[in-house]
């Protein structure tokens, strides 16, 4: 389909650059030298210690001195006193908002700072995600969000070239996948396991490409990777802003406490390229809400670069320059080196020998829960706003919503690791957002269906509460499917009679109620679990135990906390074990009085169901909880499980064992945790069991034929990692909180098991949405936005109004290139005939971002050593795809 002349308007213009890049324009370099390049820079999250708000205006300082609105004054201000000076900077989410507090005066002096390169935009999107909670679907809309504002903004000048990600706790495999297919050409990230740090240090391996997908052909997701020397702080001794207390260059030699000298033979014999490949080094001028006060830093670093460059004529060679991240990656570029590849990925991240940074993989699970739930909800709205046309816009859903779901991506958000009252305000505002949804899908419905009946969403379903199908004798539940194919789907609702009859649309009877589970009569528990249709038997028990949390009595003084997992025994203590059973057209199993479980099997379903509760985890015997449930199956696992990379790709891991160095052990239970965020598996040769989880967390397997997933964590003590307070949920009655979730197992031959897990995980990650209305309904209607279902390979990602008459349309091959004898295979869609109510008249495939036309993507080509030629391995798989869609006015 022919793309229109103006489907969606790019910005471009006037931008500085007689470089590869059209708008950068860097400070010259000496070949001849090592180029020290200084990147100003500020690391802002979006909520952490302080919500989000606190920390853009500056309140609640007694907490944490920030704020932001003064950060991105003070810098504007200093930028423009010296044409070498440089800045970057990267949560779009405080950018937006100071930048609508603007004058046009000011606006005009930023636009030319960007323009000239001096102020740089990097990573880009809304926040600067976690990389172990977060779906692969919320993180591309939340990168989405903010690259479109500052395409909208500044054009091609305002578009980012490297991702930044120096905070995270450890990085995914499949973001820098992601980032590779939005057109980034480089990656830049702080924290890496000190283990793996040592070691490339002394290879000269802490610059990479890493090879970030076993099924895309390379180089399509290739992307250059650098390890930050000094986290992401300034080397010791030159921080110069107005929280830090180093000492100033002093350079008048009348004063006693002149320090040139010092300061400068200091400075160079740190700028070593001992470590890494080339002439240039990164250093990060910049930390934690810094240059609120930006005159220090700048009048420093001044000071520094010429007096540091002084030198040379004395022989130096050591030449210091204000820099980006895009400048430095151009010159390593240009220096034409060979790059080691990496394949695999950054979990899980220690930072000493008993600080393992896993715990984080599941706390706060209930906001995890509800994260999850708010994304599933945000696809179904931005489907319906299309399909429902302009009546389904007339409400209070809108921008607002979207970004609150791209703040819950913030690696301090959805991650767990924040103080208590900023999780409170992470959910009020998700919770906001489902309000102003609710009234969006109302608003479709009745436009799709012809009835204007009032709907009721009832959002307690999970404690068994609605108060319209309680006190209704007649009522009909619309379910809105937001995947691009059929599903099976069960439904539990309360109600008050004692008998109901259940019909479809076409009024007829519906079934209101092939593995095989089977239980241990004598102790109650689960004990093997059969497929009948493949007749695979396998012994499989399961059980809840808690892990005794570390309360740093010990010569490391460490505790588990929000970010780290430190038990104090590697054998975890068993709540029960023989719980209390009853049949009920399912297994109901009560372990403690804190534990309980329903163990379900659906006609026809493939899948066996747990449901836990748990909670309040008590701590009045002064013990900090880190709950799991333990799957002990007959599989012979010979210590290997696998775990998706953000919902996406499937990755080998081995107990005790890291693929890039010689592991040195030291904590046998935290250190074999992994992030699980949509699934995990253990397999044989002819047996596969896959479990698929509702939200993100934890699991291992510590044992051959084991599974174990941590559930719940209440903790007693602080981790020392700076959020100073312990996990200790309060809950609804302040006693602690309960948290209620779902896990879905399968058993199959392991070269048809990604044909059951695939659909499934997207199944739990996209579920149906419900709606009520009371009495007999005026119209009862089946309609679907296709024509057809699509294939089994293609899921519909993203379907989303980008302006009056066009779409952003995604779709993803979501079966890697290996997995599926049946699926993994090239698949054609035609859009044309895709939708059943849509006219599209032109379509243009865009990057992954939507912020680049696809055929005018360029990236930054690297040398490996290898022939990437030679790759056997087809683009077409896991191939997601991007693509703006212009409707027919008459589209509905």
């Amino acid at each position: 389909l022919k793309p229109p002349s103006q489907l969606i308007r790019f910005r471009s213009g006037a931008c500085g650059g007689q470089t590869p890049y059209n708008c950068l324009l860097c400070n010259s370099t000496k070949p001849s030298m090592l180029n020290v390049h200084l990147v100003p820079h500020t690391h802002d999250d979006v909520g952490w210690l302080k919500t989000v708000d606190q920390y853009y205006y500056g309140g609640r300082n007694y907490i944490q001195h920030a704020g932001v609105q003064y950060i991105l004054d003070s810098v504007v201000s200093e930028l423009q006193k010296d044409p070498a000076r440089r800045f970057i900077y990267v949560e779009t989410a405080f950018f937006h908002r100071w930048w609508s507090e603007q004058s046009a005066k000011t606006r005009n002096i930023v636009t030319q700072l960007v323009q000239e390169g001096r102020l740089e935009f990097v990573n880009g999107g809304w926040c600067m995600s976690d990389e172990a909670s977060t779906h692969y679907s919320a993180v591309i809309d939340q990168m989405t969000l903010g690259l479109r504002f500052l395409n909208d903004t500044f054009g091609e000048c305002g578009r980012p070239r490297v991702a930044w990600h120096i905070d995270p706790f450890g990085h995914a495999r499949e973001h820098a996948s992601i980032f590779a297919q939005m057109g980034y050409d480089g990656f830049f990230f702080g924290r890496l396991d000190y283990q793996d740090k040592g070691r490339r240090m002394k290879m000269k391996e802490m610059e990479m490409v890493w090879r970030a997908s076993e099924s895309l052909k390379p180089p399509t997701a290739d992307l250059f990777t650098g390890v930050l020397p000094n986290g992401y702080n300034p080397p010791a001794g030159f921080c110069w802003d107005q929280s830090c207390s180093d000492d100033p260059v002093q350079d008048d030699p009348e004063l006693e406490d002149y320090n040139v000298d010092d300061l400068v033979n200091k400075f160079i014999s740190i700028s070593k390229a001992d470590v890494y490949k080339t002439n240039h080094i990164i250093m990060t001028m910049g930390s934690d809400f810094q240059y609120e006060n930006a005159i220090p830093w700048y009048k420093n670093m001044d000071k520094l670069i010429h007096y540091v460059n002084a030198r040379q004529k004395n022989g130096s060679a050591v030449n210091v320059l204000y820099s980006t991240p895009s400048c430095y990656l151009q010159e390593l570029n240009l220096a034409k080196q060979i790059w080691p590849i990496k394949t695999d990925d950054f979990f899980p991240y220690a930072d000493d020998a008993h600080d393992f940074w896993t715990g984080y993989f599941t706390s706060r699970p209930a906001l995890k829960r509800y994260e999850r739930l708010s994304n599933s909800l945000l696809q179904t709205c931005n489907q319906l706003e299309v399909l429902g046309g302009s009546q389904s816009r007339d409400g209070p859903f809108g921008k607002g919503d979207r970004r609150a779901m791209a703040v819950a991506q913030h690696h301090d958000a959805v991650s767990g690791t924040e103080k208590q009252h900023v999780a409170n305000d992470y959910a009020k505002r998700l919770g906001i957002g489902w309000d102003h949804c609710q009234v969006l899908v109302s608003n479709s419905l009745a436009a799709l269906s012809g009835s204007n009946v009032p709907r009721v969403f009832c959002e307690n379903l999970n404690i068994s509460v609605c108060p319209l199908t309680e006190g209704s004798k007649r009522f009909s539940m619309n379910v809105y499917n937001p995947l691009a194919r059929p599903i099976s789907w069960s439904v539990h609702l309360p109600v008050n009679g004692s008998s109901y009859s259940v019909q479809d649309s076409n009024g007829m009877a519906v079934n209101s109620q092939y593995l095989k589970a089977t239980f241990d009569p004598t102790t109650g528990l689960l004990s093997g679990l059969t497929n009948l249709e493949t007749q695979q038997s396998i012994q499989l028990s399961q059980n809840f135990y808690w892990y005794n949390a570390s309360n740093g009595n010990d010569e490391s003084r460490q505790t588990s906390g929000a970010y780290i997992f430190r038990p104090n025994s590697s054998t975890p203590y068993t709540i029960s074990s023989k719980p209390v059973n009853s049949v009920v057209q399912e297994v109901r199993q009560q372990f403690s009085p804190w534990v309980s479980q329903v163990v379900r099997l659906y006609e026809g379903s493939r899948e066996l169901e747990l449901e836990w509760t748990i909670g309040p985890v008590p701590v009045d015997d002064g013990l900090g909880k880190e709950v799991i449930t333990r799957l002990d199956s007959s599989i012979s696992s010979a210590e290997y499980f696998y775990t998706d990379s953000n919902g996406r790709e499937v990755l080998q891991r081995r107990k005790d064992y890291r693929p890039t160095w010689d592991l040195k052990q030291t904590e046998p239970v935290a250190g074999n945790y992994y992030p699980m965020n949509s699934r995990a598996f253990i397999k044989d040769k002819g047996s596969q069991l896959t479990v698929v989880t509702d939200r993100s967390q934890g699991v291992s397997s510590l044992n051959n034929g084991s599974l174990e997933i941590m559930l719940h964590r209440r903790l007693l003590y602080d981790d020392y990692r700076g959020v100073g307070e312990p996990l200790s949920e309060p809950g609804e009655f302040g006693d602690g909180l309960v948290v209620r979730g779902r896990l879905l197992l399968t058993l199959t031959p392991p070269e048809t098991a990604a044909d059951a897990h695939r659909p499934l995980a997207q199944g739990m990650v996209l579920q149906p949405l419900l709606s009520f209305q009371d009495g007999t309904p005026s119209a009862i209607v089946e309609f679907s936005a296709l024509q057809a279902s699509l294939p089994p390979a293609v899921h519909l990602l993203t379907l989303s109004q980008w302006d009056k008459d066009s779409v952003l349309l995604r779709l993803e091959h979501q079966y890697e290139s290996s997995e599926s004898k049946t699926y993994s295979k090239p698949v054609t869609v035609n859009l044309q005939k895709m939708f059943s109510t849509l006219k599209v008249v032109g379509a243009s495939e865009m990057s992954l971002g939507a912020n680049q036309w696809k055929a005018n993507m360029t990236r930054l080509q690297w040398n490996t050593g290898n022939d990437v030629s030679k790759s056997k391995s087809a683009s077409v798989y896991l191939q997601l795809c991007a693509a703006a869609l212009v409707l027919a006015a008459n589209r509905y």
